[in-house]
């Protein structure tokens, strides 16, 4: 003796999905994550390309102090810092994508 269970109503429309369709939804997501990733890496790529920047402003601010060109020392300090600053950035966000790739070579398949 079984006793049909029915699907709760009003569910399927919360979650905008109803029966099989669901798989499809899953799909969808996965393909927005890889729309994301590629944001990710433009973003990754950005940081790269400003830490680039600040690094060249700072040399050449840098080379104008040994010249004597250089009018306010204040600018060149403060390039410096955000050079500094800009690569401890970039190397924590290496350091923990490297984690993160060893953690996700850890996990059991």
């Amino acid at each position: 003796m079984t006793f049909p269970i029915g699907g709760i109503p009003g569910i399927s429309a919360l979650a905008g999905m109803g029966g099989v369709a669901g798989i499809d939804t899953t799909a969808a997501v996965s393909q927005a994550g890889g729309a994301n990733g590629d944001a990710f890496s433009s973003v990754l790529a950005s940081s790269f390309d400003q830490l680039q920047a600040t690094q060249v402003k700072a040399d050449g601010l840098a080379a104008q102090a040994a010249t004597g060109d250089l009018k306010d020392v204040h600018d060149y300090m403060i390039a410096r810092s955000e050079s500094s600053l800009a690569v401890e950035m970039v190397v924590g966000l290496k350091n923990k994508a490297v984690e993160a790739f060893n953690e996700i070579m850890r996990m059991p398949v």
